[in-house]
């Protein structure tokens, strides 16, 4: 079966595009390399084909500076309190979740996400590709 991106993430990446053209896109990615493959990941395509991850570079601005990743994924955490399509983030070194009550916690994993945000999904976005209500991304509020 063909991979295909969740609508959700879709749609966030659709919005880094739109409010940052001129970003750093590095570290952008969505399907899992052979690394991923060999261990479970929202990278690696499920059973019919959804792959429920993005990652996108933390130079938004295509500069140094501003870093505005670090509110971006504030902004994106107090989201996923409401928006159920948001699995997890994790970003430089912390990891938010559910199991922590949206707060960032420290992240052990290999890779620590200092060059860019890791952003996973739930089934729920799968299908539903509205627009994520971020100030940072176009957000009116």
């Amino acid at each position: 079966m063909k991979p295909k991106l969740c609508k959700a993430g879709q749609q966030l990446r659709e919005q880094f595009d739109d409010c940052y053209s001129d970003r750093t896109r590095s570290s952008d990615g969505w399907l899992g390399d052979s690394r991923h493959a060999a261990r479970k990941s929202d990278h690696n395509p499920d059973g019919e084909g959804w792959v429920r991850a993005i990652d996108i570079s933390r130079n938004l601005s295509g500069k140094s500076e501003p870093d505005l990743m670090p509110d971006v994924a504030d902004q994106l955490r107090i989201l996923a309190k409401t928006d159920r399509r948001i699995s997890y983030i994790i970003f430089d070194r912390k990891i938010a979740s559910y199991k922590s009550l949206w707060r960032f916690r420290k992240y052990k994993g290999i890779n620590q996400h200092r060059t860019h945000i890791h952003i996973s999904f739930t089934r729920k976005g799968d299908t539903d590709g509205s627009f994520f209500q971020v100030p940072l991304l176009g957000a009116s509020k």
